[in-house]
């Protein structure tokens, strides 16, 4: 046990090899014990795949909120980005290779077709980013096929085209909720 071993005398790094640890991770527990504990907790910054992620896209970082890690069903994904329509500035989210492409497609559908960057593997050997409109993106992984590694989906602030929702958007949303919902379910969400 951690705690245990400070409550001992020693003192403990959490280091990582794969960006910053406690961020968008569950050691935030070990923080918060810590912290209950008294015991003195410090940062010594370093990589981080969000701010590494929207420093590499080329979209705007004076205003940006971090999601995290978007919810793995699309029902959730979808309530969860249409909370963030109205939000001014860039929007920072986790990804997985499996689950990009639905991502992608559910970002488009609910916030519009903004530019975006999928970057991915940052500071590693196969770092790279890819810089678009969301549609542009879609098409480059459905040729490709989905990325591997870790995912950091940066999408850019609303322009006026993605301000006012399209009947075509409505029909696409309307859609992909009732794959999963019942008709009047799907219609409340969206």
């Amino acid at each position: 046990n951690i705690l245990k071993a400070v409550m001992e005398g020693q003192a403990i790094a959490v280091l990582s090899d794969a960006g910053t640890p406690l961020v968008s991770d569950p050691g935030y527990k070990l923080v918060r014990g810590a912290i209950e504990q008294d015991f003195f907790v410090t940062t010594i910054p370093g990589a981080n795949a969000a701010l590494s992620g929207i420093q590499l896209s080329g979209l705007p970082t004076n205003q940006f909120s971090f999601l995290g890690f978007l919810p793995s069903k699309t029902t959730a994904r979808v309530k969860l980005l249409q909370e963030w329509i109205e939000t001014p500035g860039t929007l920072i989210v986790y990804e997985t290779g499996p689950r990009l492409m639905e991502s992608l497609s559910d970002i488009k559908d609910v916030l519009g077709n903004r530019e975006a960057a999928v970057t991915r593997e940052i500071t590693k050997m196969y770092e790279e980013v890819k810089r678009n409109k969301l549609s542009d993106l879609i098409a480059f992984y459905q040729d490709k096929g989905a990325p591997k590694g870790e995912i950091v989906v940066v999408i850019g602030p609303a322009g006026e085209e993605e301000k006012a929702v399209s009947t075509e958007s409505l029909e696409s949303q309307i859609k992909k909720a009732l794959e999963t919902m019942s008709v009047r379910d799907a219609a409340a969400m969206v």
